[in-house]
């Protein structure tokens, strides 16, 4: 073969090698899972059937648990890992949100956990796309993060104020109950003597009256729990202040439960088994 001849086919030989691995090379890298963008903060995101939710930056959907209304994690092990826990220190806050309603807890293991009006903050796995709200509604206990909720939903054993546990019915009892709160985890409660859409107890005496303060609003209803039915909120006006009423029920707070989420104090007020006051939960019977 001529020398020059040689010297072609050994270039164009060159040439395909390096196509070849340019090649193969450009498949690798279009092949390959994009890096998720970093998680930098929160933010209000639309959502066509909740409405506006708590997300991260990047539109990945946040929970609450109901088990949490004592300001604590419940979700831990296996549960952790199908709700991973949302944690970003500093995180920046967007329109529509008030940093101080951000706070940070202490798992169980040490880690940290940011939390929203001291609820803490979850992803869902089954949330495999930006957008999506598969987790709200599960087992009646995990509700899609928001801003504007009138009440929530506590899961727990209630306590009460003599350190004994009890039953949502207001007997003696262990069991776990389902029961509503405010937006930040205070226990609610309704009034036995009470009438449909009537406040039988507040006087208009402050002294009287801060014993079970009324759960007031400066604006009208706004988000609930999913499992609850919107429908059966309503709000009343007690001397100038509007109440919010659940199924005709007017639904009060416990000045001795000192502002504490979790507490439930009132279940056995004035005396255990008296059946006065009772928490409020979705079988609470109408008025």
């Amino acid at each position: 073969m001529k020398p020059k001849k040689q010297n072609l086919l050994i270039i164009a030989a060159a040439m395909i090698f390096t196509f070849m691995v340019a090649s193969c090379s450009k498949s690798k890298s279009d092949n390959a899972a994009p890096t998720p963008p970093a998680v930098t903060g929160v933010q209000l995101s639309a959502n066509s059937k909740f409405g506006n939710i708590i997300t991260d930056n990047n539109n990945q959907t946040l929970y609450f648990f109901a088990i949490d209304a004592n300001g604590k994690s419940g979700c831990d092990g296996g549960c952790a890992v199908l709700w991973k826990p949302f944690y970003k220190a500093s995180p920046t806050i967007g329109t529509g949100l008030n940093a101080a309603d951000f706070t940070t807890i202490t798992r169980t293991d040490g880690s940290m956990q940011t939390a929203y009006k001291g609820w803490p903050l979850y992803y869902y796995a089954q949330d495999t796309q930006t957008g999506t709200v598969n987790g709200d509604g599960v087992g009646k206990t995990w509700f899609v993060a928001k801003a504007d909720y009138t009440v929530m939903i506590a899961n727990a054993q209630l306590i009460g104020g003599d350190g004994n546990p009890y039953l949502a019915t207001g007997v003696a009892g262990t069991g776990v109950s389902q029961y509503l709160t405010d937006a930040n985890g205070l226990t609610l409660y309704q009034f036995a003597k009470d009438a449909h859409a009537k406040n039988n107890f507040s006087t208009g005496d402050a002294t009287h009256d801060a014993l079970w303060p009324i759960l007031s609003l400066s604006a009208g209803i706004q988000s609930i729990p999913s499992i609850l039915d919107k429908t059966q909120f309503d709000v009343i006006t007690v001397f100038g202040k509007t109440q919010v009423t659940y199924k005709g029920h007017p639904l009060y707070a416990f000045a001795n439960d000192k502002a504490i989420r979790g507490n439930t104090f009132g279940v056995n007020f004035p005396t255990a088994g008296a059946g006065i006051w009772k928490v409020v939960n979705s079988d609470t019977a109408a008025l």
